[in-house]
C-alpha cells in the first residue's frame, strides 16, 4: 500500500513539472521581466529568457524557422495563460526546419532562448521592433479543448391551462 501511495505521489509531481529543463531555467534565473525586455531588447543581448505565447505566423527560411509569437504570461508549468494580457510580439529563430503546418497560427508554445536583440519588421503600417530570441529549447503544447460543463439548480413552475 505504501508503495502504491509513493508511486501516485511521484506521478502527480511529474505531471506538474515545468516544460523547460532545469538547466535552462537556472540560466534564465533573474531574467528581465517581459516589460523591460520588450521595451529595449538590445539591452539584454546574450541573456537567456523564457517566454511563451500564441503563434501568429511561422516561416521557413534557408537558415531555419522564424516563429512570430504574441507573448502571454506563463503559468507555474510554463504554459501560456489564456488571457488578453500581453507585452507584444516576439520572434523565435529556430535553427533547422520546423513544419509550419504543426507550428501553426493559434498554437501555444514556450521557448527558452538567447536574446539576439531586436528585428524591425512591418506590422500593418508600422515598423515593429520584435525582440529576437534564438531557441535553445522549444515546447509546443497540445491544443486546449474546452468541455462545456454547466452546473446549476433550477426550480421550474409548470402551468397547465
Amino acid at each position: 500500500m505504501k508503495q502504491l501511495l509513493l508511486l501516485l505521489v511521484i506521478i502527480s509531481l511529474l505531471g506538474c513539472a515545468h516544460v523547460i529543463s532545469k538547466e535552462l531555467r537556472d540560466k534564465a534565473y533573474g531574467e528581465p521581466p517581459p516589460s523591460a525586455l520588450f521595451k529595449d531588447p538590445d539591452e539584454f543581448k546574450g541573456r537567456i529568457v523564457i517566454l511563451g505565447g500564441v503563434i501568429v505566423n511561422s516561416t521557413n527560411t534557408e537558415k531555419g524557422t522564424n516563429i512570430e509569437v504574441l507573448q502571454k504570461p506563463l503559468d507555474y508549468r510554463g504554459r501560456p495563460e489564456d488571457t488578453d494580457t500581453s507585452y507584444g510580439r516576439f520572434i523565435i529563430f529556430s535553427e533547422g526546419y520546423l513544419d509550419t503546418a504543426i507550428y501553426s497560427q493559434g498554437r501555444e508554445l514556450t521557448v527558452a532562448g538567447e536574446v539576439m536583440g531586436k528585428k524591425l519588421l512591418p506590422l500593418g503600417e508600422i515598423q515593429y521592433p520584435y525582440p529576437l530570441i534564438e531557441s535553445k529549447e522549444l515546447h509546443l503544447f497540445e491544443p486546449r479543448y474546452d468541455i462545456p460543463i454547466q452546473f446549476g439548480i433550477g426550480i421550474g413552475i409548470w402551468h397547465a391551462f
